[in-house]
Order: structure tokens, then C-alpha cells, then sequence
């Protein structure tokens, strides 16, 4: 049998580390067994889904290397969602019900001051046809509920072992709105029975939603996925990220400088037993990809951890492979100008401070006038190279008396503006005796 996974966005947004979790997650396993992997656009909500939001979500998932085999629109799939709520109409599993919010949210207080749960009391099931149609005479127009069978539904679950929900403690699931609108249990799981999706791989606050959503496919006759659900993404202290996600958006990240790699490296690992290591392409993240590895506890998503991993992708990168993100950010110097820096960058985009040092004009620090004289005096002709700095510093220090520190500060902050930075003896060829001569005499240049 083809293992068959799917990532199902819905377009109503940009994608945050949580989705790319879940996406790479499924990526990885699938790829793993072979099999195929589905991008598949939750947009039956017509109100908040766009196609911009729709093209973000391809370019995110292009850039990051998870490329699909199979792809559907649900906007497009409507018969076959009408196709399967006929089918359970007439197995008496699907109901109409004409509460109102409100009248529901009445309710639910009087049962919770009762002490009891707040879950549906089914009281549309008791309303004959005459007062159905004296409903629908008033205008109300019904919601439509699947009729849970209130008996415990388990799974192995993949990660979490043996899972079980009891559906008597579950509300019955609005399936379809007033307006005819389908809501997203139904069409998915009419297209994952639809596109063979032998795996649902996601996160751990859709347990209860597996319970309901096992009958329904059962009530469909259909054969029943197998799932796995993989622990919470939360920030280092512990707290939700839903209230910062927007900073987490890959596409910000993207625009930030961060490595694809960087981020596919973390959120493979988070939750499981593995290091979290940078990793230069996914096929090593395949390689190490294993479901019993993950465990229980929450994953925590450190954003200063992911700097730290870009750091390291960065250290080992050529410039070839930067080359053109570097023409991008307007960033000159060729391979010695990123042999210069690279040790000294969490983020591609900071190469753009070290050129403008490179490059000027800046402000110099004047600190020791004594020592940065006597540099300027002592500065050989062009073209320098790396070997310029060890003996220009060397006259410098014999004719000023100057050691360590006291010699080397002063010049640096003369030449760059900054007490800490790459290897001068690699940016003083870059920044040339011209330039240098002016900012040992105190000039921007």
C-alpha cells in the first residue's frame, strides 16, 4: 500500500512555525515510506480565504523544499461534500437543529451552573415535522449535526499509543452552517477517504476531534487512517505562541535572512529524542526521520536557538551558494568580502551592516590619536592582502610601544567604527588604503 500524507492549509493566512511543523513532519515520514505527500487548500471559508494568502502559501512551502505530489482546492470538491451529507442523511446520521448562538450559549451556562457537562442535549431530535416546519416558517433555517453514537472510540495512535475518546462526553459536531456552508470536519474527511490519505499526522489538540471524526468515517463506510499526534509547539517559557505568531510567519523569517535549513533543522527535531542539529538538506532530515522518536512533552520553539543553527548553516556555506542572495541585498566584495564575514552573522541580512563598514562612509572612533597617527604615518602603499595587517600592526606597535589590546582596539575603531568584528587582517584588504587613511585621520569616509 502507498503511505499517503497531507498538509492542509487553509489560505486564510500566512504560515507560522506551527503549520511548517506539521508540514514537514508529514513531508518527512512520507518520504521515508516512499509514498506520496498532498498539499491539499482548506478554502470552503470564502469569506477569509484569498488567493494571495493561497500564493503565499505555495512560495512558503517552495522555498522551504516541500514539494508536493498530489494537490486539491476544496472550493472545487463541493458534489462530493453534498454527496457524503446526502449519504448520512439517509442513514439517520445527520440532523437538522435550529438553536441560535445564543439560545446555545444559554444553554451551555445553565447546564455548567447545574454542575453539569456543556455538551449538546440533542433537543432538535425530539422536534417533530410540524414544529420543524413552523421553525422554518419563522425563517430559522437548520445547522446540521452528525449523531455521535456515544460509545468510546480508540486507535493506536503512532506517537501517544492507545488513544481512546468517549463520544457520550462530545457535543454532536455541526457538520454544515445555516447557510449551507460546510464546516472543515466533513470536507476533509471526505477527501482524505477520497484521495487515499493513509496517514493523518498532526498536532495533539485535534485528539478529540479524531474520536468524532473516526465514527464519521465509519458512518461513511469508509476505511479508517491511521494517526499520530505529535505535542504542542510552545515558547521557551512554556506559553502559547498564538499571541506572537505573526513575528513567527515563515515569510518573515524568509525576509529576515533566515536559512530555509535553519528552520526545517529545528522543527524536525522539536518534541523528539534526536539533537537538534543543522542539517545542509532534507534528505539528511529523512534519514533520521522516525515517529518513535517523538514524545509527549511540549516543543519548545526558541527563535534565539534558530539563530544559532542559521549561524552554523552559514558558517559552512561557499560563497557560490550565496552569491546571488548576496548580489540580492546589494552586498559586493565577492568570496573575500564572505570569507571575511560569514563567522561573524546569525542572519544573511546583517552582510549588509559589515559591507556598509566595508564600503563607508562611516564614522570613525578616534580613541588613542597617539596610536591611529602613527598607523596613518606607518600605512604601506596598496594593494593590501592578508599579510598587510600582521606587518603594518607589528611597525606600529615598535614605534609606539603599543601592545594587544591597547594596539588593536584603536585601530579597529578607526577603521570600522565597531570595538568587536571579523579578523581585520581580511577586512583591511577590502576596505583599502584610501579609505583607511582617511578614517585614521578621524574623516568618514
Amino acid at each position: 500500500m502507498t503511505t499517503v500524507v497531507r498538509f492542509a492549509p487553509s489560505p486564510t493566512g500566512k504560515l507560522h512555525v506551527g503549520n511548517i511543523r506539521a508540514a514537514l513532519t508529514n513531508y518527512l515520514f512520507v518520504r521515508k515510506t516512499g509514498g506520496k505527500f498532498m498539499l491539499r487548500l482548506d478554502d470552503t471559508d470564502t469569506e477569509r480565504s484569498t488567493e494571495a494568502f493561497a500564493e503565499a502559501i505555495y512560495t512558503d512551502l517552495a522555498w522551504l523544499g516541500l514539494k508536493h505530489d498530489l494537490f486539491a482546492k476544496q472550493s472545487e470538491r463541493i458534489a462530493a461534500y453534498e454527496a457524503a451529507a446526502d449519504k448520512l442523511r439517509a442513514a439517520g446520521r445527520l440532523y437538522p437543529a435550529y438553536e441560535t448562538p445564543d439560545e446555545l450559549e444559554r444553554r451551555r451556562k445553565r447546564q455548567l451552573a447545574q454542575h453539569k457537562p456543556p455538551i449538546y442535549d440533542r433537543a432538535a431530535l425530539s422536534l417533530t415535522a410540524e414544529q420543524r416546519a413552523e421553525l422554518e416558517a419563522k425563517g430559522r433555517k437548520p445547522h446540521w449535526r452528525f449523531k455521535l453514537s456515544g460509545a468510546a472510540v480508540e486507535w493506536n495512535d503512532l506517537i501517544r499509543g492507545s488513544a481512546h475518546i468517549d463520544t457520550a462526553s462530545v457535543s454532536d459536531p455541526v457538520l454544515i452552517r445555516e447557510d449551507g456552508r460546510f464546516l472543515y470536519t466533513l470536507p476533509s474527511i471526505v477527501d482524505d477517504v477520497g484521495f487515499g490519505i493513509t496517514h493523518i499526522i498532526r498536532g495533539e489538540d485535534h485528539v478529540t476531534n479524531t474520536g468524532v471524526q473516526i465514527e464519521i468515517f465509519q458512518a461513511l463506510g469508509a476505511a479508517v487512517p491511521a494517526f499520530a499526534h505529535f505535542s504542542m509547539l510552545v515558547g521557551v517559557g512554556g506559553e502559547a505562541l498564538s499571541k506572537r505568531i505573526g513575528s513567527l510567519s515563515i515569510e518573515s523569517m524568509r525576509e529576515e535572512g533566515i536559512e530555509p535549513q535553519a528552520i526545517n533543522s529545528l522543527l524536525a527535531k522539536l518534541g523528539t529524542s534526536d539533537p537538534v542539529v543543522p542539517r545542509a538538506t532534507l534528505d539528511e532530515l529523512v534519514a533520521d526521520f522516525d515517529l518513535a522518536k517523538f514524545g509527549r512533552a511540549p516543543a519548545h520553539f526558541d527563535p534565539a536557538e534558530l539563530k544559532t543553527i542559521n549561524h552554523k548553516l552559514l558558517h559552512a556555506m561557499t560563497f557560490d551558494v550565496v552569491a546571488e542572495d548576496l548580489k540580492r541585498l546589494g552586498v559586493g566584495g565577492g568570496a573575500p568580502f564572505w570569507n571575511a564575514v560569514h563567522d561573524n552573522i546569525q542572519v544573511l541580512n546583517e552582510a549588509r551592516g559589515w559591507w556598509q563598514v566595508v564600503e563607508g562612509p562611516i564614522d570613525p572612533v578616534i580613541e588613542d590619536a597617539t596610536v591611529t597617527s602613527a598607523a596613518r604615518d606607518l600605512l604601506p602603499e596598496g594593494p593590501f592582502t592578508d599579510e598587510t595587517w600582521s606587518a603594518w600592526t607589528a611597525a606600529v606597535s615598535a614605534k609606539t610601544g603599543a601592545k594587544g589590546k591597547a594596539l588593536f582596539r584603536p585601530l579597529r575603531l578607526a577603521l570600522t567604527g565597531l570595538a568587536h568584528g571579523p579578523e581585520m587582517r581580511k577586512l583591511l584588504p577590502l576596505i583599502g588604503p584610501e579609505r583607511a587613511a582617511k578614517r585614521l585621520s578621524g574623516q568618514a569616509a
